[in-house]
C-alpha cells in the first residue's frame, strides 16, 4: 500500500507561498503595483479596478508580505524590557541566512557575557541584578543601529542579531564589539551604589557559521563568548572552528572530573605540620590529589584549574572535608594524637550562606569538636574580599571554634584590619619567604618582620615548603611556631600517614636541637 500524499501537497503548497511571498516583498515587484492598477482600471473599468485593489492586499496577506524584514525584528515581549528571546533571534537569523542567496546580504550574531555576574548576585541580590541588566540592554540597543535585535538568554546574558548587510567582515565587527563594551563601561547607578560591569563578547559571522542555520549561528557565538570568558574579563573573540572541539574536550573534562569526585578518584593526601619547640605533630594538611586510572597521580596545578572553571570546587570541597573528618576519626581510634587538620576552602565555598551550618553538621556527625578542623582561606581572599557573606562565613567559622588559618601569607597584601576583622588564627608563610632563608639575609628580615607583626598581634605562625635542614633551624631560631615542607614528609595517602606518624614520634629525639631562639 502507498502512503497518501496529502502531507507532500501541503508542503509544497506552504513552500510555493512563501516563495511567491519572497518575490512579492521585492522592491522591483512593488514598483509596478501603480501600473498594475491603471491596467486594471483601462482593462475592466472601475469594477476591475475595485477587485484588483481589494484583491492585492489579501493576495499579500496570504503570501505573508506584511511580515516584511522591517517587521521581523520586532521583539517579543519579554519580562526583562521586552526584549526578544532565544527563539525569536534563532528565527530572526535563520531568515538572514536563508535569504542571503537572494538579497547579497549576510548577518552576524553576538553574545555579551558579563564578568563577575555571579559576584554581583551575592553581593547586592536579585532585584539589583535584574536591574543592571535592564539598564545595560537599554544601553546596548542605544549603541546599535535601528533593525539590529537584542535578546536576552538564559543566565544573564544577551545575544544579538544584526540587520542583514552587504559587507561583514572580522574588522568591523570587532569594532561593533568594542562599541557594546563602551557601551556598558560607564557605571550603572542603582539604589545610590555606582555599580561598574565589565563584559566578554564572542561574535560569529554569518558566512563563518558551521552550518547555514540560525541555532548553529547563534550556538557558534556563545561557543566564542564561553572562550572570551575564560580569558576575559573584557575579552573579545571570534568564533574559529577549532573553538569547537576545544570546547567539547573541556566539555568532556568536567565530565571525567565529575566521574573523578563521584568515584573517589580525587582525595585528599596528608602533609604533616610540626612543632618547631618539641619536634611533635601539630597538625596535618589535606591537599587534593587525582589517582588516575591511566596517567597515574595527576599534581593539583594541573586539575585544579579546571576544577574552578567547571564550577566544581564546592563539590572538591564536600570530597576533602568528608576525607579530612572521617581521617582524624581514624587516626583517634588508632591512639594517634593528631591535634587537627587543615582544608583549603575557595572563594565559591566561602560565599555559600548556609556554610558554618553545613560544617556543625559535618563535625557532629563525626563526634569532633570544632578545635580540629582548621579552616584555611588564601590571602588574596581576604586582601580582595568585601563580600559580606564571605565576612559573616569566616566570622562564624571563627565563632564556632574552627582555626583560621591565613594561607600563602605575603602573597595577597592582607591589611592588619583584614587580618583582625576575620579572626585570623594562624598565618602560614608563603615558601618564597622561606626558601634559602638560612643563606639569604634579606630572606631573614623579610621573615623576621613577619614574625614580629605576628606576634604582636598574637598570631600563631607556621612556615611553608621548608625542605632543607637550615632552613629548619634558622625558621625555629628567628621563632616561627609550625613548619612544614618536604624535609619532613610529601602529602602522602592516608593509607600511609599511620606508619609515618608512628616512626615521627620514635625519631622526634633525631630533629634539629636549637638551643636559643633568635631575638
Amino acid at each position: 500500500m502507498h502512503e497518501p500524499r496529502q502531507k507532500p501537497d501541503a508542503d509544497n503548497r506552504f513552500g510555493l507561498v512563501n516563495r511567491l511571498g519572497r518575490h512579492l516583498r521585492r522592491p522591483e515587484f512593488l514598483v509596478f503595483l501603480p501600473a498594475a492598477s491603471l491596467i486594471a482600471y483601462w482593462a475592466g473599468g472601475e469594477v476591475i479596478l475595485m477587485v484588483t485593489a481589494l484583491g492585492l492586499p489579501v493576495l499579500f496577506a496570504l503570501a505573508g508580505v506584511f511580515r516584511s524584514a522591517d517587521g521581523r525584528f520586532a521583539a517579543i515581549p519579554d519580562p526583562l524590557g521586552g526584549l526578544a528571546l532565544r527563539s525569536h533571534i534563532t528565527q530572526l537569523l535563520e531568515t538572514t541566512l536563508r535569504d542571503t542567496p537572494i538579497t547579497g546580504k549576510n548577518t552576524a550574531c553576538f553574545v555579551v557575557q558579563f564578568d563577575d555576574a555571579d559576584i554581583l548576585l551575592d553581593r547586592h541580590g536579585r532585584a539589583v541584578q535584574t536591574e543592571v541588566l535592564a539598564r545595560s540592554a537599554e544601553r546596548l540597543c542605544a549603541a546599535l543601529r535601528e533593525g539590529d535585535v537584542v535578546a536576552r538568554l538564559e543566565g544573564g546574558g544577551f545575544a544579538i542579531a544584526l540587520a542583514p548587510l552587504r559587507r561583514i567582515d572580522l574588522e568591523s565587527m570587532i569594532q561593533v564589539a568594542a562599541r557594546l563594551q563602551s557601551a556598558l563601561a560607564s557605571p550603572i547607578s542603582v539604589d545610590a551604589a555606582r555599580l561598574y560591569v565589565t563584559c566578554s563578547i564572542g561574535f560569529c559571522l554569518g558566512a563563518k557559521s558551521p552550518l547555514q542555520t540560525g541555532a548553529s549561528l547563534l550556538d557558534s557565538a556563545q561557543v566564542a563568548a564561553d572562550e572570551a570568558r575564560r580569558n576575559g574579563p573584557g575579552a573579545i573573540r571570534a568564533f574559529v572552528p577549532g573553538m569547537a572541539r576545544k570546547r567539547a574536550d573541556r566539555d568532556a573534562f568536567r565530565g571525567e572530573l565529575e566521574t573523578a569526585l563521584d568515584e573517589g578518584h580525587i582525595r585528599p593526601h596528608f602533609q604533616p605540620q610540626i612543632c618547631t619547640d618539641t619536634g611533635a605533630i601539630s597538625g596535618f594538611e589535606a591537599l587534593a590529589r587525582w589517582h588516575h586510572a591511566d596517567r597515574g597521580l595527576i599534581s593539583p596545578a594541573e586539575f585544579l584549574p579546571a576544577i574552578e572553571d567547571a564550577g566544581l570546587s564546592e563539590r572538591l570541597g564536600e570530597v576533602m572535608l568528608y576525607h579530612a573528618l572521617a581521617a582524624l576519626v581514624r587516626w583517634d581510634k588508632a591512639g594517634l594524637r593528631v591535634p587537627n587538620v587543615g582544608v583549603n576552602f575557595s572563594s565559591a565555598e566561602l560565599r555559600n550562606p548556609r556554610l558554618a551550618e553545613k560544617l556543625k553538621w559535618e563535625l557532629d556527625r563525626f563526634d569532633l569538636t570544632p578545635d580540629r578542623l582548621c579552616v584555611e582561606i588564601l590571602e588574596t581572599v581576604i586582601a580582595e574580599t568585601d563580600n559580606d557573606v564571605i565576612v559573616h562565613n569566616i566570622s562564624a567559622l571563627a565563632k564556632l571554634g574552627c582555626g583560621i588559618d591565613l594561607d600563602d601569607f605575603g602573597t595577597g597584601h592582607a591589611s592588619i584590619t583584614n587580618i583582625r576583622r576575620f579572626a585570623v588564627r594562624r598565618i602560614k608563610i608563603d615558601r618564597s619567604f622561606v626558601t634559602k632563608v638560612d643563606e639569604d639575609r634579606e630572606q631573614q628580615k623579610m621573615v623576621s618582620g613577619i614574625l614580629s607583626l605576628a606576634e604582636r598581634m598574637g598570631l600563631e605562625t607556621l612556615a611553608e615548603g621548608v625542605e632543607t635542614r637550615g632552613e629548619h633551624a634558622m625558621l625555629a631560631q628567628l621563632g616561627c611556631g609550625h613548619v612544614q615542607g618536604f624535609l619532613f614528609a610529601r602529602p602522602m595517602p592516608f593509607e600511609d600517614t599511620e606508619k609515618w606518624i608512628v616512626e615521627q614520634q620514635a625519631s622526634r629525639s633525631k630533629l634539629p636541637q636549637i638551643g636559643t631562639r633568635a631575638r
